[in-house]
Order: structure tokens, then C-alpha cells, then sequence
């Protein structure tokens, strides 16, 4: 099968709230699309720009994976496990919701903050509260796919707990890079600057695809291109197993 769904820019939610610009790419919050809940075990990308002196105020999670990936600017973390972190642009930055955490995000530097914020689904229910955070920089995904947070054993990334992974990469004009392994798992890609070709299929700024192929997925920098690429379980197959289907008489 080959599906690869371009989205183009203009089709993401926006709202100003004036002290935190946001397109959601998925429902969330007070937008609502049935059609466009979740792609697989990917739940929330939110592209966000939150002005200087502003933030979010304390509030819960639980039973999602949440990580935010800092462009530009800083925001000061600070959490009901304890923590108190600054994160910063090339930092990557986990929390494992599980069984509930609060937590607050400010940004107390001078100039706006520009992150992206990716909710996934676990694996598993019921897991104790956890964080990772990392500082990674941009010549380590220069013309390549670098993992910076996964749930596969990847050494150096930021852990999490879903058999997933998210790649950065910055492909220079002409270059172009192979993700094989696509057989039964679903493909997301944001494209935070440059064109971009998907096997073919153009993205602009800011478009996004959602990918479902049994080939490999070639991606090729039309003219200098950076992008988040996720790799996700498909979640086909949710529900009833097989045995429940069969049903039990009493």
C-alpha cells in the first residue's frame, strides 16, 4: 500500500490568544475534527510561539508521553516531580505523564519562544511519573536523520515509552535521506523550513505528511530544508484481540 497525505499549511488550526500563538495539527482543546483525532499513536503536534513575561499556569497530564522540542528562545520549566529546568533552543524534553503529574511552562526571557509540543500515546497504562531532557545541536542532524527522543533503545536520545521515535534533520539542497523500515508503521513529517520532496510528493513550509507505505520513503531537499520526521506504530488493530472476539458463554 502507498498513502502519503500532504497537508498544506493553511489547513492548520490557528489561534491567538495574544500571549501564545498555536497551530494544532491535530484536535485539541477547544478544536474539534473527528476526522482528525490522532495519526496512530501521535496525539497532539502543536507548533507554538509564546511571547515574553507569559507562559501556561499549573496544570495536570497523565497517560501520555509529552515532548517539547525548543527552536528558538527559552521557557522555564518547573513540575510536581520536583524539577525546575530551563529549556532551551536544541534542548528535547520528556515527561511521562503516567499515572498524573502538574506542571507549569514560562517563558522569563526577553523574546518570544518558539517550540513544538508532540503528545503520544504509551505503550503501557499506569506508569510512574517520569522526565529525561536533553541539549542536542544542529550540526548532529546535518544531512542525516538523527534520533532525539525514543522508545526504541536508541543510545542518546531522550527516552519515552511507546516504540516510536523522533528524528530532526536539516537536508542541504539536493540531499536526500532513506527511512527503510516503513513496512506496518505510520510516517509524520513537519516541515519547519524549505521545500521537501516525500517519494515525489512536494511539501512547503510548514506542510506536513502523513505517511502510510510498504517501501522505503525518500526524503530530498527541493532547496534547504529542516524537518521533524516521527515514526509511530500504526495503532491498526486497537481493540478486541482475537481471543475476546471469540466470545465465552455463561
Amino acid at each position: 500500500m502507498t498513502a502519503i497525505e500532504i497537508i498544506n499549511a493553511d489547513r492548520r488550526h490557528f489561534s491567538d490568544f495574544g500571549w501564545l500563538k498555536t497551530y494544532w495539527l491535530f484536535s485539541f482543546s477547544n478544536y474539534f475534527d473527528p476526522r482528525n483525532i490522532q495519526f496512530g499513536a501521535l496525539r497532539v503536534f502543536n507548533d507554538d510561539v509564546v511571547e515574553s513575561g507569559m507562559g501556561f499556569p499549573t496544570h495536570p497530564h497523565e497517560e501520555m508521553e509529552i515532548v517539547t522540542i525548543v527552536l528558538d528562545g527559552e521557557m522555564t520549566h518547573e513540575d510536581s516531580m520536583g524539577n525546575k529546568t530551563v529549556i532551551q533552543a536544541g534542548d528535547v524534553q520528556r515527561m511521562s505523564a503516567g499515572t498524573g503529574l502538574t506542571h507549569s511552562e514560562f517563558n522569563l526571557s526577553r523574546k518570544p519562544v518558539h517550540f513544538y509540543q508532540i503528545w503520544i500515546f504509551p505503550d503501557k497504562a499506569g506508569l510512574h511519573p517520569t522526565y529525561d531532557q536533553k541539549f542536542f545541536v544542529p550540526s548532529d542532524w546535518r544531512n542525516r536523520l538523527f534520533p532525539v527522543a525514543s522508545g526504541q533503545n536508541l543510545p542518546g536520545t531522550v527516552t519515552f515509552h511507546t516504540d516510536a521515535t523522533i528524528y530532526r534533520c536539516e537536508l542541504d539542497k539536493g540531499m536526500d535521506v532513506t527511512l527503510k523500515g516503513t513496512t506496518g508503521r505510520r510516517i509524520f513529517v513537519y516541515l519547519t523550513k524549505g521545500s521537501l520532496s516525500a517519494n515525489g510528493n512536494k511539501m512547503a513550509v510548514k506542510d506536513q505528511a502523513r505517511i502510510d507505505i510498504d517501501e522505503p520513503l525518500v526524503l530530498k531537499a527541493d532547496e534547504q530544508a529542516d524537518f521533524i520526521l516521527i515514526d509511530i506504530p500504526s495503532c491498526k488493530g486497537w481493540g478486541y484481540s482475537g481471543e475476546t472476539l471469540l466470545g465465552k458463554k455463561r
